[in-house]
This record gives structure tokens, C-alpha cells and sequence, in this order.
């Protein structure tokens, strides 16, 4: 197993004095339109505005840095993680995202004294330029989603849900390159039911765990920024392949009224793949049996307010 329960138990002591413990909250029956009341996990409020920050942490913290410092590609999340852990723990830092990129979370990059390099059209154009970048320099990378300390940071969300919430018996988790539910999975298997939810229109688990392995998908999501991946790990598809019970996708629609519902229910400003998981069960994606205990991530919330739609 290149990444195993004991692993996560690691992370969680080695970046505890680092992350934020997010808050759990219940939305309260008929909250969403929805006639039973779910458990939300906030981790949009963690710090740098994701989940990805224990990621981040947890692979600083686990690894030797070279001199060059890091270097990480992104669509603005990661690039955001990586910037603010390598500024907390003294390290240099340059972050490569595409002219695409949301400008709030260019900012927030920006806000923690990274170098950032804006450029290209596509990820895949940052990711060129950030390995051009760490041949020249000797920079370490942290990958996005598909690496084992990566993956085992992601995990920690999970372990300190159910220290929370105990008594969940299915968590709906947003999926872009995987790291995140890969990690959970592996804490959460055979405890608890875990639904994997993408963009109908960028479902790169969703389409590898249809024909058995990776594949390329194409991506056209307003959730590409954040859900984006082309392509889904193989660490991740490995882990998830026997540990993801359920895989679902939702339309820009559903996704959209989800992030919208959170703004109007509870005031929460998640960016729209923060809003995805939710968007399983508001759009019909995801249909829970009666009684069924219901755990929501809110993953990300790296997004200006105009931006979120509200009701005429």
C-alpha cells in the first residue's frame, strides 16, 4: 500500500500545529430544498482557502528541501496551498498557474509572497513552464494530487471528520485530479460510504473507474479551476478503484444552484467545485435513503462574492 491508514495518522501529527481543525455544521432539515438536514464539513475555511493546505504541509514537513525551494503548477488552489505552507515554514516558493486561473485566487497566491508565473492558455502550459523551472533551479515540486504525502495530507480531512461526526453513513467528496478522496478513501473504507462527485463536463474518476484504468478526458466545467484534471492518477485510481463506492457527476447547473443555495441557507462563499459535492444531492445526482446519515464537503472557497449568483 503506498498509502495506508497509518500513514494519514502520521500526517495528522505532523501538521497539526499547522492546519486549522475546520468546523463541522448541520444544516438543519429543509435547509437546500433538501427535507432531511446533512452534515457540512467547512473546509473552505481552512487556511489558504482549501483543503489543499495539508497536502502541502504534510509534504514539506516529511521531505528535505533543496536549496531552490518549491515550485508547484495549478489552477490556483494548489498553487495558493503551496505558496502559503512555504511561506509559513521559510521556503521560497514559485507557483505557475494559466492565464485562466480565477483572479481571486491569483490574488490570494499573490497575497502570500510567492513568486507567480501567469502564462499559457491550459494547465498543461503552466506545468511545462514549472518543470523548465525546477530543472533550471533545483526546485522541489509538490504535486497537485498524485503523490503519497500529498494524498496522505488530503486524508487527514476525513480522520478529523469522524473524530467530529462519528455516526456518518455516506460523505459526498468533489473530485478534480483525486489526491483528496483518494485520501479519504483509504481512512473511510468500509466505515463509511464514500460518493465521488464531478463536472459532467470534467469527470476524470469518473471516467477511469468506467473503463478500468486511466484515461483523458476533456474539460469544459465552470469548475475547471479546481476540478479540472485531464487525467486521474494512477496512485489515485489505484487507491480509489476499490475504496470509492459510488461515483456520480453533476451538471454546471446543479453545481451553480448549489453554490448559490450555500450563499442563501447559511451565507458560506464556496467557489463552484466547492459547491460540486453538494450539487449531488440538490440535483438529484445523489439520492439518500430515508435516515440515511449524509456527510458534504465543502471544500474550496477561493471565489469573489459577485460572482455567486442569487436569486431574483
Amino acid at each position: 500500500m503506498p498509502v495506508t491508514r497509518s500513514d494519514i495518522e502520521d500526517a495528522q501529527g505532523r501538521i497539526s500545529g499547522h492546519i486549522r481543525r475546520t468546523p463541522v455544521i448541520e444544516s438543519g432539515a429543509g435547509s437546500f430544498g433538501l427535507a432531511e438536514s446533512v452534515n457540512l464539513k467547512l473546509e473552505l475555511l481552512q487556511h489558504s482557502g482549501s483543503f489543499k493546505a495539508r497536502g502541502a504541509f504534510n509534504t514539506l514537513l516529511s521531505e528535505d528541501v533543496p536549496a531552490g525551494g518549491v515550485a508547484a503548477a495549478s489552477g490556483g488552489n494548489h498553487g495558493a496551498a503551496v505558496a502559503y505552507a512555504a511561506r509559513s515554514l521559510g521556503y521560497p516558493g514559485d507557483i505557475f498557474v494559466p492565464e485562466t486561473s480565477a483572479p481571486a485566487k491569483i490574488a490570494r497566491i499573490r497575497s502570500y509572497g510567492a513568486s507567480l508565473h501567469v502564462g499559457g492558455a491550459r494547465y498543461a502550459d503552466a506545468a511545462e513552464a514549472c518543470a523548465l523551472h525546477r530543472a533550471r533551479t533545483g526546485a522541489m515540486d509538490i504535486h497537485a494530487y498524485d503523490a503519497p504525502g500529498t494524498i496522505a495530507g488530503q486524508g487527514t480531512v476525513a480522520l478529523e471528520w469522524l473524530e467530529q461526526v462519528p455516526d456518518l453513513d455516506t460523505v459526498l467528496i468533489a473530485v478534480g485530479g483525486g489526491g483528496l478522496i483518494s485520501g479519504c478513501a483509504v481512512w473511510l473504507h468500509e466505515k463509511v460510504k464514500v460518493v465521488a462527485v464531478e463536472p459532467e463536463g470534467a469527470c476524470a474518476l469518473h471516467a477511469a473507474l468506467k473503463a478500468g484504468h486511466p484515461v483523458d478526458v476533456a474539460v469544459d466545467s465552470l469548475a475547471a479551476d479546481s476540478l479540472g484534471a485531464k487525467r486521474c492518477g494512477d496512485l489515485v485510481y489505484a487507491l480509489s478503484a476499490p475504496r470509492v463506492t459510488e461515483s456520480v457527476t453533476v451538471t454546471d447547473a446543479a453545481i451553480r444552484d448549489a453554490q448559490t443555495r450555500l450563499w442563501t441557507d447559511l451565507q458560506v462563499a464556496a467557489e463552484p467545485g466547492g459547491a460540486a459535492a453538494l450539487a449531488a444531492l440538490t440535483g438529484g445526482a445523489y439520492r439518500a435513503s430515508p435516515g440515511e446519515r449524509i456527510g458534504v464537503l465543502v471544500c474550496g472557497g477561493n471565489v469573489a462574492l459577485d460572482t455567486i449568483a442569487t436569486p431574483a
